[in-house]
């Protein structure tokens, strides 16, 4: 090698370096603002595709129609309560399916104990499928609306009022309502 090549090399592998340093800088940043993107590219996802029954800003508003019933369609909506993990109540509905004419009101209850020792808080997040029916299921009073507090040992009855949409496509015949039991008594 002579002289020459000796004394560009240096500067070759400086430059090569930097280069490389520069680069890893800008991806991190990137990767640092994809984080801070994601909640709400995952909220305009869930909206756009219905996933977590977040097709509808206003998800509890019941829009006021003509009060009448479809007594033509019976509708059958499922029920369906999972905990998530590090719950430990019991929760359950009271009835797993219900029969309701579009229009006309569902009442029921889901039933909640809390078999610990300790005061806890839980919240319960809803989901309907299909997700085209998501914008046609409106639940009038739920359980879900507000934080549920129970003492050791409580049980505790919730109600849930559902009206289902006279709008609801006509091929859809079953709805699924289910709830998914957090424990947020850290976040109290």
């Amino acid at each position: 090698m002579s002289e020459q090549e000796k004394a560009d090399q240096p500067e070759t592998i400086e430059y090569s370096t930097r280069r490389t340093v520069i680069r890893s800088i800008l991806v991190a940043c990137g990767m640092f603002a994809f984080g801070f993107a994601m909640v709400p590219l995952y909220n305009v996802f869930c909206q756009v595709t219905g996933l977590n029954g977040k097709t509808d800003p206003d998800p509890y508003l019941y829009k006021a129609a003509e009060a009448k019933v479809d007594t033509n369609r019976d509708i059958k909506v499922q029920f369906v309560a999972t905990k998530n993990a590090g719950m430990s109540w019991d929760f359950a509905p009271s009835t797993p399916q219900v029969t309701v004419h579009p229009g006309e009101p569902g009442i029921l209850k889901f039933v909640a104990r809390n078999p610990t020792d300790k005061k806890m808080v839980g919240q319960a997040i809803p989901s309907v499928t299909p997700f085209e029916a998501t914008n046609f299921l409106h639940k009038v009073e739920c359980f879900c609306f507000t934080t549920q507090t129970l003492e050791p040992g409580e049980e505790k009855v919730m109600p849930l009022r559902i009206i289902v949409d006279q709008e609801l496509p006509k091929h859809i015949k079953k709805l699924t309502l289910s709830y998914t039991l957090f424990d947020v008594t850290h976040m109290n």
